[in-house]
């Protein structure tokens, strides 16, 4: 065989150099396109359904959590409250703020529970311009019944049993249930739509919305299970978090040290 002359092996080396470097280019090229190209690489693919399917998967997979935590605010018939319950099928528990006033709600079963400071059991309705028409107990009248202030001391910090004839138990267990709140919540109004995808901590997620977003939009999870991660209620009426998916919590009934038996009837708070 004739060798080939220094400057031609010199120039085919350059020339299967140059082609190799080419091939491997493209090929990392094509595989950084792919990527970039698909959003839902990595997740759980919930992404590539359509908005209502993303609904409808993700409220399914709520309902049927063993727990939860939901925080964060709502508006409704013109008042805010502040959230911050931990639920499950049993019950709940957890602190819920409005006008300024905190109490806690514990229900185990069906035993409801309220606990708040004196301030809460010496506030009046009507302070409110209420005129009488607020929730809670009443003297039959329609005139708030208030707690007085030795009553109201006894009551300061201590659990109150809330009687299933009370008006309240009926508007204050609702905040204690899971099924009651999520199917409330997670319903979007209007059109569905895919909206941008973004992050809920460390969690990717995608939005839907429901007529644009004034019907709410609800941010689904792309990692791990699509549970609901946030929820923008429409019509600026609040902002809600749902973390702690199946995380298990302590719910039993507080001691007797910790509760005051107040009676048949709740005084208006």
């Amino acid at each position: 065989m004739t060798a080939l002359p220094l400057a031609s092996r010199a120039r085919r080396a350059a020339f299967v150099s140059a082609m190799c470097v080419g091939v491997v280019t493209a090929v990392t090229s094509l595989a950084g396109c792919g990527s970039a190209e698909d959003p839902d690489a990595g997740t759980n693919g919930v992404g590539k359904l359509s908005a209502p399917k993303i609904q409808d998967k993700s409220s399914r997979l709520a309902q049927a959590a063993s727990a939860v935590r939901l925080s964060g605010t709502v508006v409704s018939k013109g008042h805010t409250y502040t959230l911050d319950m931990r639920l499950k099928g049993e019950g709940g528990t957890g602190s819920v703020t409005s006008k300024g006033q905190t109490f806690r709600l514990l229900r185990v079963g069906e035993d409801l529970f309220l606990k708040a400071d004196s301030r809460f059991w010496t506030h009046d309705d009507n302070d409110d311009n209420n005129n009488g028409s607020g929730s809670g107990s009443g003297k039959g009248d329609g005139t708030p019944q208030k707690a007085d202030e030795a009553a109201a001391a006894k009551l300061d910090g201590k659990y109150v049993k809330v009687p299933k004839g009370d008006p309240a138990y009926e508007q204050l267990s609702g905040f204690t249930d899971k099924d009651v709140l999520l199917e409330g919540m997670l319903t979007l109004h209007g059109e569905l739509a895919k909206g941008d995808r973004g992050k809920s901590g460390a969690l990717r997620t995608i939005k839907i919305t429901g007529d644009e977003g004034a019907g709410g939009t609800l941010s689904v999870a792309l990692d791990g299970k699509p549970y609901p991660l946030r929820l923008d209620r429409g019509g600026h009426a609040g902002t809600l978090k749902l973390t702690d998916w199946n995380k298990d919590f302590p719910l039993q009934e507080p001691n007797k040290s910790e509760m005051v038996d107040y009676g048949k009837q709740l005084p208006t708070s």
